[in-house]
């Protein structure tokens, strides 16, 4: 299992946490973004850095996805296309995304993009709060003991 990060809009509570995780149970953390970012020196963490444009990060997660790995993104298409590869899908909010409810998930971000363009104003998701985070490390925790193999 390894464990991916759709970084470029990932909260800087979500990243730490992860660095922590990977420290603790050595669990590879791959970040992605189309900037440099800052990750502490870790034999188990390192960032990729991808050309920017239009979901140039997303499709270079997709691409290097494996069945059992882990994928971190808020992004519902980006979540599809890795559930689709046999990953699993938690957003930075502690929401699991499967194959159960990705479709309602797609559905209900269409329709916000359709009233979005026809004008309504929809207003954006709340701001990421303290119990998010809980949410996402007790989402973290609970995946990565049902799921990380034995050293």
């Amino acid at each position: 299992m390894q464990i991916w990060v759709d970084a470029d809009a990932c909260p800087g509570v979500i990243k730490d946490m992860l660095f922590r995780l990977a420290e603790r149970t050595h669990i590879q953390v791959t970040l992605v973004a189309n900037k440099l970012l800052r990750v502490p020196p870790s034999r188990f963490i390192k960032a990729v850095v991808v050309p920017a444009g239009f979901d140039v990060a997303d499709k270079e997660i997709v691409r290097l996805t494996q069945p059992g790995d882990l994928i971190i993104t808020a992004d519902i298409p980006l979540a599809a296309e890795a559930i689709a590869k046999g990953g699993a899908v938690l957003n930075p909010r502690g929401e699991m995304y499967s194959a159960d409810n990705i479709q309602q998930h797609l559905t209900m971000r269409n329709f916000m993009e359709e009233l979005r363009s026809s004008g309504v104003e929809t207003g954006g998701p709340a701001a990421f709060s303290q119990s998010d985070g809980r949410a996402f490390a007790r989402q973290l925790d609970s995946y990565v003991a049902k799921y990380k193999p034995a050293p």
